[in-house]
């Protein structure tokens, strides 16, 4: 039932009267975090250079979309006569949004790093540009992903429901992209990439991770591909598929060794059903290999090899009736 006028005036001023003694208590508040601020092991990026931002980032994504699938995101009018204004538009914007964000990396490591920064900002359009002309090969090697999918997926009907719709090629779209970028050695950028797409669809794929052509994704769920991973051509994997390390090596002081090949080989046309866990980086599976599923391996497998766990025995018991 609605409350009336006076009802309504009458609890507005109860909460009022209310805040009027809780609120007191805010600056005292305030003045525990600002301090907190100053504190060893509680981290801020105060009086620091700017960082990417993770919006722009998203909308960045959203352009690189459109482009790399014009007529499908954004515009959905565009035709070939008006393609090149359409892609003009898109790849300007991409261009002002994408150089701003690549500087503010730039300069943020040169500080991270005690470097002077010099020519930051010139560095930040170079690169940029150096990765708009790589978006027609990063458009071949999503087609051969498409492709792949439609291929091995009997339940897509059409190419256009795949990229639409799949969630692997969502999260290859976007690692593809951050690949490129962290070749370019551009920080942090493709790692808030890659981890947005893992928000979206649960598929964690580290931006330095090498993917070959005609990578199929099915399902998606909860499949992690790690840095040093190195995966061939038309390699296919199911949901919950780990590509992991096996271990975390650490040096004499005991901090962790990086830079190092953490993650396992996968060659050429391998197949990798659901759960299947394999870590390390001396770990090669070779070509034509299929992993069962829930198969758990760190030690090298062998070409045109089958791996699957041994059928498990199951107990059937009669379900007793209830009296």
């Amino acid at each position: 039932m609605a409350k009336t006028s006076s009802e309504q005036k009458g609890c507005t001023i109860l909460n009022s009267m209310v805040d009027n003694i809780y609120r007191p208590e805010i600056p005292d508040i305030v003045d525990l975090v600002v301090n907190s601020c100053s504190e060893r092991g509680c981290f801020d990026h105060l009086e620091a250079a700017v960082i990417p931002s993770r919006e722009a980032l998203v909308e960045i994504i959203d352009l690189l979309k459109d482009i790399l699938f014009p007529g499908y995101f954004g515009d959905q009018t565009v035709d070939r006569n008006t393609l090149p204004y359409h892609l003009g538009n898109e790849i300007t914007e991409l261009f002002g949004k994408l150089s701003e964000q690549i500087t503010n990396s730039i300069i943020h490591e040169c500080n991270r790093c005690d470097e002077e920064c010099t020519e930051c900002i010139d560095r930040g359009r170079e690169e940029t540009l150096r990765f708009l002309r790589k978006i027609p090969d990063i458009r071949s090697m999503l087609a051969s992903d498409i492709i792949a999918t439609y291929e091995g997926d009997p339940a897509a009907k059409s190419h256009d429901e795949i990229i639409f719709s799949y969630p692997g090629i969502f999260a290859m779209t976007i690692y593809r992209s951050a690949h490129e970028l962290h070749k370019q050695g551009i920080s942090i950028i493709p790692r808030i990439m890659t981890e947005y797409a893992h928000s979206v669809v649960g598929i964690d794929i580290h931006p330095g991770a090498k993917i070959g052509k005609g990578f199929f994704i099915d399902h998606g769920t909860g499949v992690v591909i790690g840095e040093t991973c190195e995966i061939g051509d038309n390699v296919r994997v199911y949901q919950g598929v780990t590509l992991g390390s096996l271990s975390f090596p650490k040096d004499e002081s005991g901090k962790l060794i990086r830079d190092q090949k953490r993650h396992p080989t996968i060659e050429d046309d391998v197949i990798i059903y659901s759960n299947a866990t394999i870590l390390g980086g001396d770990t090669v599976i070779g070509a034509r290999t299929v992993i069962g599923g829930n198969v758990w391996i760190t030690k090298s497998v062998p070409p045109d090899t089958k791996v699957i766990i041994e059928e498990p025995r199951l107990i059937f018991k009669e379900k007793k009736e209830h009296k």
